[in-house]
């Protein structure tokens, strides 16, 4: 790793964690528009091929806060090397799958990069000065939800000059580039939690999410009344009980039900499954409504390419609005600018529903769309990370993303149970189902708004006085030899 006497630039460092986190964000959703061709290519049906997905988003909610807890045990850079390696491994096998069955098995293995959110906004804290902690923080935040809008611009453009394998082949060379950058430029890290993996909780937790996502991917296939849902679904929270109760009673939790129970820490997460309902439901869903043939009456019949495309806007917005938001929320409060973020949401998910006769129109929602969500995610994340103690960071980060990819789940789930719920003749869905289904996402970002009401108002921020307090903690733990910064090897 880098040098523990002089430390990188934390400008440095946060290229390499930028890079990172767009590599793994790329691979949530590059798939996503061309899963037809994937299907078609590797002979199978559509019920299979929609595995290719919740394989991926099965094994980020499971690693996501196991690999943030790991990190913050035995140093976050060297896990962040190893989740990138899995990321790239999975990559790698997901490129040359010529079954169905091996192309989920590296799904699985590509979810396994889910920890490189916890990892990177820890590194952050870790590294950087306490004034730029929450500006990095932002940046980043906005840098997934980016990722992700652009992984469906990008789609149709690789596989047209290429083909689908190159949906991996790029996202693997950009995650071993990183790899090696981080090898040799992220310094070891400065602040460390000792302890162990508790395992149970952790078997508890993959249960209970295992059940719950299957249930919600599977329900718009099987019926929402069908035995096996609803016995999932009481498994689900079964096992999500069972978990709180072992983890409650852990003396070395993987997440700390105390933490989980801060205001500032269950209202942001209370959010960001609300967001995440909203988010991922239109990643999956305006693409196929546009690429609805013009004879349905209401379609634009665009190609991969061109629906994607009429995501860009959001994407551009959702990073450019995330830059200033730090500015925005040292003025405003986090608070407030959360809440304006959900309320422009709800906004953009109104023309969705019922202004979508032209195509500019739908850029122009997908633009609003941008402003709003990059405000939203930039300004929770950092409100997260400002109301933990260094320690937590990993662990408490990576389960508000983790939570947002549980909220894309339902959203998704429930998206296709009201879109495809009266199909018209000809098999397709009609235009009602999708208006009501985009007005059903703006009411999920409108409750966010009230849900965002409900977070806390701080005078000053955590990060600073978390800083200030390591800091002076130092020489006392050093001489006490408590891990506060790099110790040798």
């Amino acid at each position: 790793m880098a040098s523990e006497t002089r430390r990188t630039h934390h400008q440095v460092t946060f290229a390499v964690l930028a890079a990172s986190v767009t590599a793994y964000a790329l691979l949530q959703s590059l798939v996503t528009p061309v899963l037809p061709t994937i299907q078609e290519d590797l002979h199978t049906n559509q019920n299979t091929v929609t595995w290719v997905l919740t394989a991926y988003l099965l094994s980020a909610s499971i690693f996501t806060p196991i690999m943030g807890r790991i990190g913050d045990i035995i140093g976050k850079e060297r896990v962040f090397v190893a989740t990138l390696a899995a990321l790239a491994a999975g990559s790698l096998l997901a490129a040359l799958a010529t079954n169905v069955t091996v192309m989920i098995v590296a799904r699985a293995i590509q979810g396994i990069g889910g920890g490189v959110l916890p990892l990177t906004f820890g590194i952050i804290r870790d590294e950087f000065p306490a004034e730029k902690v929450s500006g990095a923080v932002a940046a980043i935040a906005s840098l997934i939800a980016v990722g992700s809008g652009l992984g469906i611009v990008l789609a149709g453009p690789i596989v047209n000059a290429l083909n689908y394998h190159w949906l991996f082949w790029l996202p693997m060379v950009l995650t071993v580039a990183s790899g090696v950058a981080t090898v040799l430029l992220v310094p070891r890290s400065p602040v460390r939690t000792p302890g162990r993996i508790s395992w149970a909780p952790a078997l508890l937790l993959s249960a209970w999410l295992v059940a719950l996502l299957v249930a919600l991917s599977q329900a718009p296939v099987w019926g929402w009344g069908s035995g096996k849902v609803i016995g999932l679904f009481v498994a689900a929270a079964v096992l999500a009980v069972g978990w709180v109760e072992v983890e409650r009673r852990s003396a070395q939790p993987l997440i700390d039900m105390a933490m989980m129970r801060r205001p500032a820490v269950w209202t942001n997460n209370l959010v960001a499954l609300l967001f995440g309902v909203g988010m991922y439901a239109v990643f999956a869903f305006l693409p196929e409504f546009v690429q609805t043939p013009k004879s349905t009456g209401y379609g634009f019949g665009a190609s991969i390419t061109k629906s994607g495309l009429i995501l860009l806007p959001m994407s551009v917005a959702m990073f450019a609005v995330g830059l200033f938001t730090n500015r925005l929320a040292a003025r405003f409060g986090g608070k407030t600018v959360v809440v304006v973020g959900s309320l422009i949401g709800t906004a953009s998910m109104a023309m969705l529903a019922w202004a979508h006769t032209e195509t500019w129109e739908l850029y122009v929602a997908t633009g609003i769309m941008g402003a709003g969500f990059g405000l939203a995610f930039a300004a929770m994340s950092s409100l997260i990370v400002s109301a933990v103690p260094p320690e937590q960071t990993g662990v408490a980060s990576g389960m508000n993303a983790n939570i947002r990819t549980i909220g894309g789940s339902i959203g998704a789930a429930l998206m296709a149970s009201v879109v495809t719920a009266s199909p018209a003749a000809d098999g397709l869905p009609r235009e009602a189902g999708y208006t009501n289904g985009f007005a059903m996402l703006g009411g999920a970002l409108l409750i966010a708004a009230f849900a965002a009401m409900l977070i806390p108002v701080t005078r000053r921020s955590n990060v600073v006085a978390h800083s200030e307090e390591q800091a002076q903690s130092a020489p006392v733990a050093a001489a006490r030899g408590t891990v506060v910064g790099d110790r040798p090897e």
